[in-house]
């Protein structure tokens, strides 16, 4: 990874490092600026030193340690104990540099004051004012030790003075430097990795949106696909992933309709069908900045906006029923009444009878109409408890026998198991089997032929299910993917709401209803239930 594509923090948390590698840099460079001054023709510069053999030991040997200490001396773990070996090394060397050369005193002085500079700015403050008094005792002792040596001292003491003062108050000012970096260091790690988490969370949210989202640029490349968009796009969208981003490529369509848009064209609200199996969808479209070329398009599911149009649909239905339910049922109730008064006349001939009974029938069907939209809008939460569905099921099937004409049509019982738990409301569940059963007696059977309907309790994956089951003509495919649609019936008289509230009512259960075709023909619904100590299932 070349240097400018390095994240910031990872620049941030390597500069101990740096900072290391360029202290023991310079020492080196010290090192051999001495040598120079020393072995090489610069010697002249600085005059003869004083003594010779301790300049050239003391120049080869800071020379030799220098370049260890550029191999070993880069490693930020041992920053403190690299620091306080190498820079009292530094100390040591300039004092004995300076005694063996009083012309470049002034220069190794001058020097020293990066390495304490250096070393207060990396270590605590007390390491540094520490260091920094080192380094000023060191240079008043070379003084002395001059003085006593009988050499000529080429320094004052106001020079020396001034030195120590000045390595006293540079170690605190890079102290506080180094305070100040390290804070806005400690606070841009926390910056970074805030960024980089709410990158990923943006990032998380926008690719499990089920909401389609597109980023197309000015020339109709994708630059931004979620996984709902790629699902919606059909097998096209796995380019979007592979390099092609054309979007006239992915869906000529929605080009179409984007380049109709950034005219200025807003009249078209017709969903697209941009690959086959996929659901219509909505495009939405928005440009990313008010100035700029990037646009949003916006993929919604048709049929979760049809969903939430019935939804509302059926909640405003279910609130105007019940306001009308008792205006509704009491002349309801009257035409009735007075219907099967009239059907006890004796003035009445066969004709009319025939006219008052389809009066009743037809009573009784609003009145059920009434009902199934009653009961769809007080629908109560459900209050699930442990059940055990097999006495459950031989209740339910010895209660509605009572009502069945023994020798016309017939429910019967079967259990995978003598005994088997399930979570759900006991009303609930004896609400949607009596919706199941009717329904299968009444058009699971064929022409001249009693309906046989059986009633199966067993385990699928681990989860209790209840199966009511007939041997009538079955139902077709295309019927069959609309089963639970509120108000659909193939029935003149339906209400297509007895499915429609028995699915609700598994959902308020966390239950599952769902039509399973049988080989052998007539039709099946199961009832996949949540277990005892189970969760939904799916």
């Amino acid at each position: 990874m070349s240097p400018a594509n390095v994240p910031f923090v990872h620049r941030i948390r390597s500069v101990p490092h740096r900072e290391l590698y360029f202290f023991a840099l310079y020492r080196v460079l010290v090192a051999g600026l001495i040598a120079a001054l020393v072995f090489s023709p610069l010697a002249v510069t600085v005059g003869e030193p004083r003594f010779p053999q301790l300049a050239g030991a003391v120049a080869a040997g800071y020379l030799v340690l220098a370049a260890l200490l550029l191999l070993w001396g880069r490693n930020e773990r041992w920053l403190k104990p690299i620091i306080l070996s190498s820079v009292p090394a530094d100390i040591l060397v300039a004092v004995l540099a300076t005694h063996a050369m009083p012309g470049a005193s002034a220069g190794i002085a001058m020097m020293l004051l990066f390495n304490v500079a250096a070393a207060s700015m990396l270590l605590a403050l007390r390491y540094g004012m520490a260091i920094a008094v080192t380094a000023g005792i060191a240079i008043v002792l070379e003084y002395l030790w001059t003085m006593l040596d009988g050499g000529d001292t080429v320094r004052s003491l106001a020079e020396l003075a001034m030195f120590a003062t000045s390595y006293l108050a540079v170690a605190y000012i890079c102290y506080q430097i180094g305070v100040r970096a390290r804070t806005n260091q400690a606070l841009a790690e926390r910056r970074g990795a805030e960024v980089a988490n709410l990158s990923e969370i943006n990032e998380l949210i926008i690719r499990r949106m089920r909401t389609g989202v597109l980023v197309v640029d000015a020339h109709d490349r994708i630059t931004l696909a979620n996984e709902a968009a790629t699902a919606i796009l059909g097998e096209d969208g796995g380019t979007v992933a592979s390099g092609t981003r054309e979007l006239g490529a992915v869906a000529p369509q929605l080009a179409r309709r984007l380049q109709r848009w950034r005219k200025g064209w807003e009249g078209e609200k017709t969903p697209l069908q941009l690959s086959p199996g996929q659901p219509d969808i909505q495009p939405r479209f928005a440009r990313l900045l008010a100035d700029g070329e990037l646009t949003l398009v916006f993929l919604d599911d048709a049929t979760v906006v049809s969903r939430r149009a019935e939804s509302l649909t059926l909640s405003t239905l279910g609130r105007f029923s019940a306001s009308l339910a008792h205006e509704i049922r009491n002349p309801l109730a009257a035409i009735n009444y007075a219907a099967q008064l009239l059907q006890e006349s004796r003035g009445i001939d066969e004709t009319d009878r025939r006219l008052l009974q389809i009066i009743h029938q037809q009573c009784q069907r609003t009145n059920g109409i009434v009902e199934s939209v009653l009961g769809l809008a007080r629908r109560e939460r459900a209050n699930p408890e442990n059940l055990e569905l097999v006495a459950f099921a031989r209740r339910f099937v010895d209660e509605y026998r009572l009502t069945l004409s023994i020798e016309t049509d017939s429910l019967e019982m079967s259990a995978d198991a003598d005994e088997m738990a399930a979570l759900v409301d006991p009303r609930h569940l004896q609400q949607i089997l009596t919706a199941l059963v009717h329904n299968a007696l009444k058009y699971g059977r064929t022409p001249d032929t009693p309906a046989q309907v059986r009633l199966r309790v067993a385990t699928l994956e681990r989860h209790p299910v209840l199966e009511v089951a007939d041997r009538g003509p079955g139902i077709p495919e295309a019927v069959a993917s609309q089963l639970f649609r509120p108000f659909f019936t193939t029935s003149e008289h339906g209400t297509g709401l007895g499915l429609y509230i028995a699915h609700e009512l598994c959902r308020a259960n966390q239950a599952q209803l769902e039509y399973v075709g049988a080989p052998t023909g007539g039709a099946c619904f199961r009832i996949t239930l949540p277990a005892p100590n189970g969760l939904r299932p799916h």
